[in-house]
């Protein structure tokens, strides 16, 4: 494990370094000043690797990270922070980005849980309408640029209204002829990520898992309760409570678009972001649910769709030797 950075450390001659404001799974965050330009803050994230890794992964990890940085450093969104600078100090690989101030929505969710209040649906839709237009710019790259890490905690609400998506921690760039050290990334944050997203490939990962994730993200703030995860939707699908169960006064609408995103193979999820957007907001209709849950009276869940791909297929077969360990263990007694 690396040493914390310390308070008023220079790193590069110019970032001047204020507190740690965030830890993730790849390492720190810190507030920083940059001493070349006055005034301006930023937040630098640190890469931290696995020592425990051989030596050649971690040099493609290396690798890896300099590409991606270099594409992030490319782009510019209102919607994103802007990725200005990337370094590396020994071990340590730094990205750069606009220090992003205001709450991020897993605040303002507590925040409401706490006063026994839900977050309007009229100001979350406009969220999601601006969390939209951030994915659709990120996947109408090229290559294609997958966040992989959609969540409440990853989306700061700025004081004059304005949402950004932060935290490219596990960033994938859809360059077909690249393999991502999916090892060294890590696999996002299970309330959110799509079971194609669990494993240690990401064959199957492509927009349509950003897709899930944002569906999954509103379905929270919307109810104020987490949704089931993939992987107990995979075991038990109606373990998936429709959303105006939760919370009646959501429209139909609304539930229908999330539910979609929300299906648990990608062929029945939205193609891209901006039909999830125009179901959501009520400008196209959204197709009829093949999610399966008797609350939803929709067609039943088909489990040779999952198992034809690698990871659905480890996962119940993971499951199933569970269930049997258990059982023997049982009878043993």
């Amino acid at each position: 494990m690396l040493q914390i950075l310390k308070n008023e450390e220079v790193l590069r001659g110019r970032y001047k370094i204020r507190e740690r404001i965030g830890q993730g799974g790849m390492g720190s965050i810190y507030l920083a000043d940059d001493t070349r330009l006055k005034g301006r803050q930023c937040a630098l994230k640190e890469v931290e690797y696995d020592r425990a890794l051989p030596e050649n992964v971690r040099e493609e990890a290396r690798e890896q990270f300099l590409r991606e940085a270099t594409v992030l450093a490319r782009l510019d969104h209102p919607n994103l922070p802007k990725v200005s600078d990337f370094f590396s100090i020994g071990p340590r690989d730094y990205l750069v980005m606009d220090y992003v101030p205001g709450k991020d929505l897993r605040t303002l969710l507590q925040e409401a849980r706490r006063n026994k209040r839900s977050l309007p649906e009229k100001e979350v839709l406009a969220w999601a309408d601006q969390i939209a237009n951030a994915l659709t710019f990120l996947h109408s790259q090229e290559p294609s640029i997958v966040h992989r890490d959609i969540k409440p905690s990853n989306l700061k609400l700025m004081p004059h209204g304005l949402i950004k998506l932060v935290d490219f921690g596990l960033v994938k760039i859809l360059a077909p002829e690249e393999v991502t050290i999916t090892i060294i990334q890590g696999q996002g944050t299970a309330l959110y990520t799509p079971l194609e997203q669990y494993g240690g490939s990401d064959a199957h990962t492509d927009i349509r898992s950003d897709i899930y994730s944002f569906g999954a993200t509103l379905y929270h703030l919307l109810t104020n309760e987490p949704p089931a995860d993939a992987r107990k939707r995979f075991l038990s699908p109606e373990s998936l409570v429709p959303l105006r169960e939760i919370n009646p006064s959501l429209s139909p609408r609304t539930e229908k678009a999330i539910l979609w995103a929300m299906a648990m193979h990608p062929d029945e999820r939205p193609n891209t972001v901006t039909e999830f957007k125009e179901a959501l907001l009520g400008q196209r209709e959204t197709p009829t649910l093949p999610i399966s849950s008797p609350r939803l009276n929709v067609q039943p869940f088909s489990l040779m769709d999952y198992l034809a791909n690698p990871p659905e297929a480890t996962l119940a077969w993971s499951a199933a030797v569970l269930f049997l360990l258990s059982l023997l263990t049982t009878l043993i007694r």
